[in-house]
């Protein structure tokens, strides 16, 4: 990453992995992951509710780690792998995930469903089978004013269930 003060703003050169495509990029320093991607990468799953980090709407993935998109920036990115749900829907347990969703009527308006999904995604793909209460806790920094969350984390189970065969 290299910097450069341009009228007084300054900018810094970025290479990271998007959707498993690499990119490269002069972007602002104080420029945010979620509108770099939503901006200048067209990815428009990625939404902004609050920028403030607490509805969990701009959830992306770094490095396979679940974060708000509103407050990392997109110089932060530099080096990393960044996945959003464009970049995982030929993924197999992304798909069972989403399929799940649908089942369970996880899905309502959809504003959430892109963040929720792949804060979902990080628990699913993990060895662990966690109980409900530990699914709650695990999405409960996303949130959804359509379905009381019940359904998504019927939904999530679900898919975990499926996935370890029990």
């Amino acid at each position: 990453m290299t910097s450069e003060t341009s009228g007084g703003l300054s900018e810094v050169e970025i290479e990271a992995e998007l959707n498993g495509v690499t990119v490269r990029r002069r972007v602002k320093a104080r420029q945010h992951l979620a509108d770099f991607l939503r901006e200048e990468m067209n990815v428009t799953s990625t939404h902004l509710g609050c920028e403030h980090g607490v509805c969990g709407a701009c959830t992306v993935l770094m490095d396979g780690v679940a974060v708000r998109g509103c407050l990392t920036l997109a110089a932060q990115a530099d080096g990393c792998r960044i996945e959003t749900v464009e970049g995982l829907n030929d993924r197999p347990e992304f798909a069972a995930l989403q399929d799940a969703f649908i089942e369970r009527n996880a899905a309502q308006c959809s504003f959430c469903t892109s963040g929720m999904l792949l804060t979902a995604y990080e628990l699913v793909r993990s060895e662990h089978i966690p109980s409900r209460e530990e699914i709650r806790d695990h999405i409960s920094g996303n949130m959804c004013r359509c379905t009381g969350y019940q359904a998504i984390v019927e939904a999530i189970s679900t898919c975990i269930e499926k996935r370890s065969g029990t």
